[in-house]
């Protein structure tokens, strides 16, 4: 059976995105889109209603990229389950206050026992100091967190 990877909606905005003249931007593109088209196939792919409707924000164009990449994933929905451990996050102070769809992302994942937690966001998510507090609310929680990680990360050979 194929791990599950939680597609967070950062890496949508990478993949749909026009060509970046920003070094960082256009590195984390190419990283993207090569993960989309070489390593996708590996896993079983899931999003949710939280990242469609993030995706359909913004620019037509890209919104319909964003949505298109994503139109036959099967969506996890958030329960009360998923809400009390986004609520826990944030009173844990794993991830900030403002930060409460990006803790939705993780209990969806989480919640639901998706292996990996796929996104761009580490500023909160994919980020050195908030992971550990992540995997440790979720743990005390009585969960087993998702392996949060970039699409550079995510690679196999």
């Amino acid at each position: 059976m194929k791990p599950s990877v939680y597609i967070e909606t950062s890496v949508l905005s990478y993949l749909a995105a026009r060509p970046s003249n920003d070094l960082r931007a256009m590195s984390n593109q190419t990283a993207t889109l090569e993960w989309w088209e070489t390593q996708k196939d590996h896993y079983n792919l899931v999003a949710s209603d939280l990242v469609i409707s993030e995706a359909s924000r913004g620019h037509p164009d890209a919104a319909r990229r964003r949505l298109a990449a994503v139109n036959d994933l099967p969506l996890l929905q958030v329960s009360q389950e998923v809400q009390n451990l986004a609520k826990a996050l944030v009173q844990e102070h794993a991830l900030p206050q403002k930060a409460e769809a990006d803790a939705l992302h993780v209990a969806l994942a989480t919640v639901n026992g998706v292996e990996f937690l796929l996104t761009w966001n580490c500023t909160h998510i994919a980020n050195a100091h908030t992971r550990p507090k992540i995997e440790a609310t979720c743990r005390a929680k009585g969960y087993e967190p998702p392996v949060i990680c970039t699409p550079l990360e995510l690679m196999e050979n």
